[in-house]
């Protein structure tokens, strides 16, 4: 491909073989894994297998920020300063919509991911859930790496907030008590609210029963506000809270922008090409995969 200036300037979508083949072995993973199965926890090439204890990062990295590098940096001190324990990122396979795909690609995202953890986080690996829940996930982990004994899931204060929201189910507390059988939580601040305000939720008499499950983690303030949502609706503006190596990925493939108009008034989306040429060299539906 051509650029100039970091932007393409046609549509023709060139991969090295070594690339194709990481792709290949990635969506190969990707396909075994089934929303509508069993839970199921598989380990992308160059993670290492899970032992002992870990802590789990699970988000859509869409696309990953300064502040999920920040909270993965913090993770392992954490992960340092206790027992031995692994660190992972993970991503969750979910049924897109063939009308509405999203992007990028969750193939695009897993191979960016694994470059950035690379450089920036090394020794973190990464976990593929078929499955979007924490109770699942830890279900998956432990059926699938016997060797795990204790699983934490790190999360922003948000998170936490819905988990112990009881409109999500109609059983909370038994669903909590299946969830902390499996899993503790590992918890950094949002926005304004940090360890205080973590703590009065958990103290909630009717949260308190679950207070030994939920541990906190410091977040550097200058993260608490960035968000992948806001990197994609304003992908020009907010380069400054996502790594090199995405705003490089960002220029280079436009998954976040519109149409190019060229000068005869036609358009051209520069990653809808790099997604049928994907699709014509790992023969398969890349679109309909997520």
């Amino acid at each position: 491909m051509i650029v100039k200036d970091g932007v393409p300037m046609q549509g023709v979508v060139h991969f090295s073989e070594r690339t194709l083949q990481h792709f290949k072995r990635v969506q190969a993973l990707l396909d075994r894994l089934d929303p509508q199965g069993e839970p199921e926890a598989l380990i992308a090439p160059g993670s290492a297998r899970p032992r002992d204890a870990v802590i789990v990062f699970t988000a859509s990295f869409n696309p990953p920020t300064t502040a999920h590098l920040a909270m993965l940096q913090e993770a392992r001190r954490y992960a340092r300063q206790h027992e031995p324990m692994h660190l992972y990122a993970a991503i969750s396979k979910h049924t897109v919509d063939k009308e509405s795909v999203e992007r990028p690609l969750l193939l695009d995202r897993i191979v960016l991911l694994q470059k950035l953890l690379r450089r920036r986080v090394p020794e973190t690996g990464i976990l593929l859930f078929s499955h979007g829940l924490y109770v699942d996930q830890a279900e998956a982990v432990q059926h699938s790496f016997p060797e795990v004994k204790r699983i934490f899931f790190l999360m922003g204060f948000d998170k936490i907030v819905q988990i112990l929201d009881p409109r999500y189910y109609q059983d909370r507390d038994a669903a909590l008590r299946d969830l902390f059988q499996r899993a503790e939580l590992l918890v950094a601040p949002r926005g304004n609210d940090g360890e205080k305000e973590l703590e009065d939720l958990i103290q909630q008499p009717q949260n308190r029963q679950f207070r030994r499950y939920i541990h906190p983690l410091p977040l550097n303030r200058a993260y608490r506000d960035i968000s992948s949502t806001q990197v994609r609706q304003r992908a020009n503006g907010y380069q400054h809270e996502v790594p090199q190596e995405v705003q490089r990925f960002m220029r280079m493939t436009r998954a976040y922008e519109p149409p190019l108009k060229r000068a005869d008034g036609c358009e051209i989306d520069y990653y809808a090409e790099r997604i049928k040429r994907l699709d014509a060299l790992l023969h398969g539906s890349l679109a309909s995969r997520g």
